[in-house]
């Protein structure tokens, strides 16, 4: 996700798997039909686990609209009813506001990264940060922004570089080049320092034999990771110290690196799991400390354009969302001893990936239904500039809005509400016992304990309630 841009693309379906997946919706809480590719470990939700609070009381899982549309009525006239859809949205729409704020690379603090250019902004490295002129930065433009009782979703998006020295591959490789240059150069300083006049014409030999010996990596890793840390873990201490109402946290964590492969998708379509990438929880368990200081986490549940329809979509949705569930109850905001789940609230674009073309129903399902079905707190709907560029633009929104994507959110929340109630005593969420496995939910399922619905999920408890069914007081 990066600052509104503009994207061009079309729209394609796959694979006869799909056509099976369109059943209507007042049938379903959500459906996605077990696979036989689906085996997996799943993550384990705990019975004594309490979840978050709901963002809107009442209300088990909601949708957040960040998306710039404001401009489809101030400039063209088109008036998206948003709130007729129980779809949470800023005041007049603004993309920035008291319910969802985001702040990006040039409005908070003095972030370091290096350009497309090369320049290297803010000293470039993490490392390189002069920590408190960029926390007093932010902090003004906390101020500034956010009012004293901000009680919404804010959301921190900084791309360019990653905390963990293994995941800044490809155009990231960049921050790994320039920490090696940099111990270089500070070693070579410092043994010029040391050595006598007389023995300097020997520089080059001896350079040679100490590149044999020092472990230029490893202390650039170290000094990047720990620099990573610091910017990172501080920025998120001063967001939850000014205005600690917010859900605050870091767009795209924790990752899952789980999207198929775009040369080996229609080879490997059929042996594809979703199942995050190998090695990646023991990397997550490594931001451990930025875990313990978020108050929420935004992991990121794009669709690719080739997976339009595919059961594979709903795969790789759910383990993502599940590996942020995982992190979310083993690590809390400053390691709580309450048993509260840090909220999920994964960031999903009502567009695939580097498109306007809007998800159909089946792929809302593999998103947004996923997403509550496995025990979220709600999505976050994502959208920059484009969707707004034009009149005939903002009439298309407004009439998928209309037709597609404000009936599925609707129904959707309603059918969450129930569950709630009818499942937890309105004091929690509903989460399925089996995360990895896809259930058909009728509508119509009674009260009692027996049936699909008592046999398939579970709750997760509000503040205050325990109980397997959240019946229980805890004052």
């Amino acid at each position: 996700m990066y600052p509104p841009s503009h994207h061009m693309g079309l729209s394609a379906l796959r694979t006869l798997a799909s056509l099976l997946l369109f059943l209507p919706l007042p049938l379903l809480l959500f459906v996605v039909s077990p696979s036989p590719c689906s085996s997996v470990q799943p993550v384990p939700h705990a019975r004594n686990l309490r979840a978050s609070a709901p963002v809107v009381t009442g209300h088990p899982f909601v949708v957040v609209w960040n998306m710039a549309t404001a401009h489809c009525q101030t400039r063209h006239g088109v008036q998206l009813s948003l709130g007729d859809f129980d779809i949470v949205v800023n005041t007049q729409q603004h993309f920035l506001g008291q319910n969802m704020t985001i702040f990006y690379r040039d409005r908070l603090g003095a972030y370091p990264f290096v350009s497309r250019n090369g320049t290297e902004v803010n000293g470039g490295l993490p490392q390189n940060t002069q920590l408190g002129d960029h926390l007093a930065i932010a902090g003004g433009q906390i101020s500034r922004r956010l009012r004293p009782d901000f009680a919404g979703l804010a959301v921190i998006d900084w791309e360019e570089w990653r905390p963990l020295w293994e995941r800044n591959f490809d155009s990231k490789a960049v921050y790994r080049r320039l920490s090696k240059r940099r111990v270089r150069r500070e070693r070579r300083v410092r043994r010029e320092q040391r050595e006598r006049p007389e023995l300097r014409k020997r520089k080059g030999e001896k350079e040679e034999k100490v590149k044999k010996v020092e472990k230029v990596t490893e202390e650039a890793k170290r000094e990047f990771e720990e620099g990573a840390r610091r910017v990172m873990e501080e920025t998120l201490r001063l967001g939850v110290t000014h205005r600690p109402g917010g859900l605050w946290g870091f767009y795209g964590f924790p990752a899952c690196y789980n999207e198929p492969k775009k040369k080996t998708w229609m080879l490997e379509g059929a042996n594809y799991t979703g199942q995050c990438h190998l090695g990646t929880r023991r990397l997550n368990d490594r931001l451990d400390w930025l875990w313990n200081q978020s108050t929420a986490l935004y992991p990121s549940i794009y669709l690719p354009r080739r997976l339009a329809g595919a059961q594979e979509s709903a795969l790789m949705v759910r383990h993502r969302v599940l590996e942020a569930l995982r992190v979310g109850s083993t690590w809390r905001h400053g390691n709580a001893s309450n048993h509260q789940a840090t909220p999920v609230f994964p960031y999903a674009r009502l567009a695939f990936t580097h498109t306007l073309d809007f998800l159909n129903e089946t792929d809302l399902q593999h998103t947004l239904g996923e997403a509550a079905a496995l025990g979220a707190a709600g999505v976050v709907l994502w959208g920059g500039l484009e969707f707004a560029r034009s009149k005939d633009q903002c009439m298309l929104l407004r009439d998928y809005l209309r037709d597609t994507l404000g009936r599925y959110v609707r129904k959707l929340r309603k059918l969450t509400r129930r569950c709630s109630r009818r499942r937890c005593h309105g004091n929690g969420r509903c989460a399925r016992r089996q995360p990895a496995v896809g259930h058909m939910i009728p509508s119509n399922t009674p009260n009692g304990k027996r049936g699909p619905f008592s046999r398939h999920f579970l709750c997760h408890c509000y503040p205050g309630w325990a109980g397997k069914r959240c019946e229980e007081s805890r004052g």
